[in-house]
């Protein structure tokens, strides 16, 4: 089912959804598992699924020379999704990028959700790679994501890259796609980011996840500004509970976004990391309640492979 289906049925109650990250390759699912299954009972309708990019690695070779190699280190993302369809019943939600992928490759990775029937992709330019000072799109491969939702948007028409298969039987993604509540870091600007945020929709999106926030107010400066800019799709808050002191510097540096006063205060006070991850669980509660009071369509966690703390959060929302 999509998410926009979800959305509709739910008849205006706020549902819980998370995010998980594949594990390395070479470790074994089980950790997922055991991850994901203290979260069902509050029934989310879909997971979230990421995606890695490419990465360089260098092996040391004989004679001190190091060669270069290109690796993914979590990969799996479409194979993870079909397992937790199976294993749990829900719907499953992959991330589909533009770095590290050229548009041939997109295409067999939608034809692989259409096969497994997955109804939902999430579509995301991605980051640059941890090489690059900035985003760089890979050859043959779409620059930003509103070319991805037109690509995948093409697909639900029966139109292929070579234009050689006539379709009888088409694709019928409901298509996500990012938005910013900060602005994007790469964006000049809140309303150059929304400009671009329109465009994904007009391409063909049909819902919008926000980067994490951590004052619920940018929220709603963010959805009356999109509607004010005639983006009418649903647009699902992200939100991440603070975890250890480190992401007092971490979040803001990589996610480009302000952390407010009252929560660094509190965090600063803790003695160590579990009292962090208290002051973490406590600030999303009361982030998730006034927006579920609001009438959020649904709130989406991101859990970075960590239950606890989002298992604790949802026992007091939902």
């Amino acid at each position: 089912m999509k998410v926009t289906e979800h959305i509709k049925n739910a008849k205006g109650k706020s549902l819980f959804s998370f995010e998980i990250v594949p594990p390395q390759k070479g470790q074994n699912i089980q950790k997922l598992y055991d991850n994901i299954d203290p979260l069902m009972e509050f029934k989310p309708p879909f997971i979230d699924v990421t995606t890695s990019r490419e990465e360089h690695v260098y092996i040391k070779k004989e004679g001190g020379l190091l060669e270069r190699k290109v690796t993914r280190m979590r990969p799996g993302t479409v194979g993870i999704c079909a397992s937790l369809m199976h294993k749990y019943k829900v719907d499953t939600v992959p991330h589909v990028l533009c770095g590290g992928f050229t548009k041939e490759e997109t295409e067999y990775v939608l034809v692989d959700c259409h096969y497994l029937g997955i109804d939902n992709v999430m579509a995301l330019r991605g980051d640059a790679r941890k090489d690059e000072a900035y985003f760089m799109p890979s050859s043959e491969g779409n620059k930003y994501a509103s070319e991805l939702v037109t690509q995948i948007n093409n697909l639900n028409k029966g139109i292929y890259l070579h234009d050689i298969i006539e379709a009888t039987y088409k694709a019928d993604f409901c298509i996500g796609v990012a938005g910013y509540p900060e602005k994007h870091m790469e964006s000049p600007s809140l309303q150059a980011d929304l400009r671009r945020l329109k465009e994904k929709v007009d391409a063909g999106a049909e819902y919008v996840v926000t980067q994490m926030f951590f004052d619920n107010q940018k929220y709603f400066e963010f959805v009356e500004a999109a509607r004010a800019m005639g983006i009418e799709v649903p647009i699902i808050p992200g939100i991440k509970p603070v975890a250890v002191k480190r992401h007092l510097s971490v979040l803001p540096q990589v996610f480009s976004l302000d952390l407010p006063d009252a929560l660094v205060s509190e965090i600063e006070k803790c003695k160590d990391n579990k009292g962090v991850r208290q002051v973490g669980i406590e600030w999303a509660i009361q982030q998730s309640k006034e927006l579920v009071e609001a009438g959020v369509p649904v709130v989406h966690y991101y859990s970075m492979g960590k239950s606890d703390n989002i298992k604790a959060i949802a026992r007091e929302v939902f």
